[in-house]
């Protein structure tokens, strides 16, 4: 039925253009259930906000909470702008042109998303600091013996985190860029080189303004990544929002301040949200033409082609080879740890979780992107949106939400079987790899979910209609038709949870079982006390990890294209 689609739908367009199987059924329902599930611990955040403590609030405000305001401010709109312009070019290239090493910058772009912000802050300062070998051999070639005698970019500074989180988070722009381009129908781009239009031209009147949605989620989440970073801006010595709440919960003992700041930071990702929306309006992206060939791509000659491989090669090399042969050559010296018991025992804990939190986060993601489709309300999208925000609260005060919210259920249950049967239950739920999943999901929703919905916004609302004139329920119209065309969405989603799962660490700490490990938890326990040494094997580890479902990532989103061939 998928080949068919676009007949049925041109048949049918006419009556199909508002299509509703209505309000009462199994897809909102459960949509809105599984909103106020990933709800509940954003709720207990805003419940310990508002609960009675020492006044700390004024002391902050007055202190270091514009110093926050303007890092986080300054953090995030270097970081995003950094991202969309590696990414959306990087994914034009690869996705219309035509270079040298072209098919294998494909893959290659979105080796940096394996690699945690963490460590290659380590890495770059070990290379660039006073006593590392970049000013060593400065000093060495024109006989400088102090600072004093010459500047050098500090790298521990605002703008070194720019750079640091720049180099490995703009792969989440990238993929969705191209996932975007790669859907897109050929006969808008055949009508723009009609008209005169070239590569670039092509880009910006056409291809560029059809990929927004998808670029402003990538844009988006890079933006609540920055937000919770805590590895980074700690090692930096940037005072953020995140540092500060880790701060005053952790040095201040303060929990409902820190449960305070976390609103506030809450508030800075809601407006993004909203601004989006706003600028976004009511206008919509489909892509409605049948018309489905290989992409039209444009022959780069002269230093149009080098120029291609150079921007696609820098961002390659500066987030993942340099930092890789570093590691690589720190970790030749504990080559043992990569057969300890115990190492192997870490790794197959962070695969575990890491595939478990993909699977349910893409079902749930998509369960939640149609059932918004079926049946769009206003009050329905409001909890949704407010369901994906738990990306943006920084790991450990969402970890907090969470045990609050299990703790209160496992109290609930406990009750219920010492008055019915005289047995108490104990804590079922805290302290589990359960809580550790539901925390991944209340975390990762935003990923899954907003991948998905910027695949199946492209898809016209007439092919809904036809099917549906055509006898198929919500499911079977699903199955046949939507999934098949949103393969590229769907991939991207399990990528992105599995590898941001494989790096969680703030989050796993606090929620894991008694002595349960994963590779982050132990890269992290090494690298904050500096010791990249003995760090290396578990971050090349899961680097590794990252390595084959980014290839198979790419490799599906470049398939996913309906008339995809080689050529």
């Amino acid at each position: 039925m998928p080949s068919d689609t676009a007949a049925i739908t041109d048949q049918l367009a006419p009556s199909a253009q508002n299509v509703s199987w209505g309000w009462v059924n199994p897809w909102t329902i459960g949509t809105a259930v599984i909103a106020g599930l990933a709800i509940m611990p954003i709720a207990a955040i805003v419940w310990i906000a508002a609960a009675p403590g020492e006044a700390i609030w004024s002391h902050l405000a007055s202190t270091v909470l514009p110093g926050y305001i303007f890092n986080t401010l300054v953090l995030m709109l270097g970081v995003g702008a950094g991202t969309i312009l590696i990414g959306v070019a990087s994914a034009w290239l690869v996705s219309t042109c035509r270079f040298p090493m072209q098919t294998m910058f494909e893959w290659a772009m979105l080796l940096p998303l394996a690699m945690p912000a963490y460590v290659i802050a380590y890495v770059y300062t070990d290379i660039f600091e006073f006593a590392g070998p970049v000013q060593e051999v400065l000093r060495d070639l024109f006989g400088w013996t102090s600072k004093r005698d010459y500047w050098f970019p500090e790298i521990r500074s605002l703008g070194g985190a720019i750079s640091m989180m720049t180099l490995v988070l703009y792969p989440y722009v990238y993929l969705l860029s191209r996932a975007a381009f790669m859907e897109q129908s050929v006969g808008v781009l055949e009508a723009s080189r009609v008209l005169g239009r070239g590569p670039w031209g092509s880009f910006f009147s056409v291809a560029f303004p059809l990929a927004r949605p998808a670029v402003v989620i990538g844009v988006s989440l890079v933006m609540m990544e920055t937000l919770n970073d805590f590895g980074t801006v700690d090692f930096f010595g940037v005072a953020t929002f995140t540092l500060g709440i880790y701060d005053v919960w952790l040095n201040m003992n303060n929990v409902t301040g820190a449960a305070q700041l976390a609103l506030t930071l809450l508030i800075f990702v809601i407006v993004l949200v909203l601004a989006e929306r706003f600028a976004r309006a009511k206008k919509r992206y489909y892509v409605s033409s049948g018309k489905y060939q290989p992409l039209p791509r444009y022959q780069l000659l002269g230093p149009a082609k080098w120029l291609a491989v150079a921007v696609c090669a820098a961002p390659v090399l500066l987030g993942f080879i340099l930092p890789v042969a570093v590691l690589g050559f720190y970790a030749s010296a504990h080559l043992n740890q990569f057969t300890n018991s115990d190492m192997l025992r870490f790794a197959g804990n962070s695969i575990l979780l890491s595939t478990l939190a993909a699977i349910l986060a893409v079902l749930i993601g998509t369960f939640m992107a149609y059932g918004i489709r079926l049946r769009g309300e206003k009050l329905l999208k409001t909890i949704v949106r407010i369901a994906s925000l738990g990306y943006a609260v920084p790991g450990s005060v969402l970890a907090v939400g969470v045990l609050v919210t299990l703790g209160a259920l496992d109290n609930s249950i406990d009750g219920t079987m010492r008055r019915s049967f005289g047995i108490s239950t104990g804590l079922l739920l805290s302290g589990t790899i359960v809580a550790v999943t539901y925390g991944y999901l209340v975390r990762f929703l935003a990923l899954s979910f907003g991948s998905v919905e910027a695949s199946l916004t492209k898809v016209t609302p007439n092919m809904d209609g036809a099917a549906k004139s055509l006898g198929h329920g919500p499911l079977s119209t699903l199955r046949r038709i939507h999934i098949p065309m949103i393969k590229g969405g769907l991939a991207t989603a399990v990528i992105l949870v599995f590898v941001d799962a494989m790096k969680e660490q703030p989050l796993t700490v606090i929620l894991r079982p008694f002595d349960f490990h994963t590779m982050a938890t132990i890269v992290h326990e090494f690298a904050s006390d500096e010791q990249i040494g003995e760090a290396a094997p578990a971050a090349l580890a899961i680097v590794a990890f990252g390595i084959l479902p980014v290839i198979l990532l790419s490799m599906a989103i470049r398939h996913s294209r309906p008339g995809h061939s080689q050529g």
